[in-house]
């Protein structure tokens, strides 16, 4: 069962999805994309109206914001595609900054139904 997950992996890695040859990207132009998707998620979090930090105490808050998941989730999206080796056009940039403002609209409208608040302990609901 593992070979066939290594090969898998090996072959979702390695070859496109349609098996064709390597199409790789430089470490620049990867770099460049994700910049290019932490931009993307941060400006377009602040026109979504979310604040730029958390509520005070930042060690304790479990609020969204624009500098802390968002962009967060959109590099680890974006390194699942490279992974994949799938770049769409332009070494990666518009496949970037689609999915930095997707990562935005997750974190605006959805984030809270996936990853929903822990209770608080006294009262037995969820924290606000």
């Amino acid at each position: 069962m593992f070979d066939l997950v290594y090969g898998t992996i090996f072959f979702a890695s390695y070859g496109n999805i349609s098996g064709l040859v390597n199409i790789a990207i430089s470490p620049f132009d990867a770099l460049l994309a994700y910049i290019v998707a932490i931009i993307a998620s941060v400006v377009m979090a602040l026109i979504l109206r979310l604040p730029l930090l958390p509520g005070k105490p930042y060690r304790y808050s479990f609020d969204v914001s624009a500098l802390y998941p968002t962009p967060i989730i959109a590099i680890g999206i974006f390194s699942i595609f490279l992974v994949l080796n799938y770049t769409f056009i332009y070494n990666g940039i518009v496949l970037a900054a689609i999915i930095g403002i997707l990562s935005a609209l997750f974190v605006k409208y959805l984030f809270d139904f996936v990853f929903p608040k822990p209770l608080d302990e006294a009262d037995g609901e969820d924290m606000r």
